[in-house]
């Protein structure tokens, strides 16, 4: 059982049609039925069931295939690791990031990157995410972690990590807003509202806000970055949104509620991005490289 064999198989579960994997693994069909025919008498199980029209996998056939996509990967970081450990990297990269994506989001990349790249330092500058993509624009830093622009620049890459969803939140404590927030159907015009000065997360709050056709949002303060947010929320001054990593990660987490609304918020698509230009640079390849979804 080799690697070849594997990735044969792998294909073949995915496009379940003997001529498409045959022709994209550049096989004869009579060679890839052999290598499958050798597969289950190694295994002693039938992988798949054939006839003229269609090919399923058994349920041995799923069981393998998840070993074959694990042995594959191991594979494949193995290759990986001895090209850096023979050519090994050198330099300096700067990152850009929020608090809480410092430690939510941050640390298995920089776990890999380290791990290839032991000879690479690393800064991280930490601040409000919504000036994430600006650092990165005006060179200030190599990488930033942030949502997806509304109007993405062209001149930049981006890479999804996780899609993260959006809460409005309200203190727990007893305050002025107590009643306002327990009714039933919340009058949301005068509900008094901690926002952030700018970024994806504002935008989306205005998108939300405007569908209630109740005016504009009665603002108490507006504050740069989540954690400041929420610690105010938290202290009974007013209604928030902030993603729900970031609340699940603060320490004031149990002062806070998530309100139910009628209309839902949209979600965003968090990622690393760095300058377009610079993606065959080998360092800024190899730390995007790191970014697993």
């Amino acid at each position: 059982m080799d690697i070849k064999s594997l990735q044969l198989f792998l294909h073949l579960s995915q496009s379940l049609h003997f001529g498409k994997t045959a022709q994209a693994m550049h096989v004869s069909p009579s060679t890839l039925s052999r290598c499958i025919q050798r597969l289950e008498d190694e295994l002693g199980s039938a992988l798949l069931v054939r006839d003229n029209r269609s090919v399923t996998l058994t349920s041995a056939g799923n069981l393998f295939r998840l070993y074959a996509q694990q042995q594959i990967e191991q594979w494949q970081r193995l290759k990986l690791e001895l090209k850096a450990s023979n050519n090994e990297l050198e330099g300096q990269v700067n990152i850009y990031c929020s608090v809480t994506a410092a430690y939510s989001h941050l640390p298995p990349i920089l776990d890999r990157f380290r791990r290839l790249h032991p000879k690479i330092e690393i800064k991280l500058n930490t601040g409000d995410s919504a000036v994430a993509v600006d650092q990165v624009l005006q060179e200030q830093v190599d990488f930033a972690i942030t949502a997806y622009p509304d109007n993405f620049p062209v001149g930049l890459h981006f890479k999804k990590m996780a899609e993260i969803p959006l809460s409005i939140i309200a203190p727990t404590i007893t305050c002025a807003l107590t009643p306002l927030v327990n009714q039933t159907n919340i009058d949301w015009k005068h509900i008094p509202f901690i926002l952030p000065e700018h970024g994806a997360v504002r935008r989306r709050f205005d998108n939300w806000f405007r569908k209630f056709k109740v005016g504009k949002p009665h603002i108490y303060a507006t504050v740069a970055g989540h954690e400041a947010l929420l610690s105010m929320v938290a202290l009974g001054c007013g209604v928030g949104i902030a993603p729900n990593v970031v609340i699940e990660t603060s320490p004031v987490r149990e002062r806070v509620k998530s309100l139910v609304s009628e209309s839902s918020i949209q979600s965003f698509d968090l990622g690393v991005c760095c300058n377009k230009k610079r993606l065959q640079e080998p360092l800024i390849n190899a730390f995007i490289s790191c970014v697993e979804t």
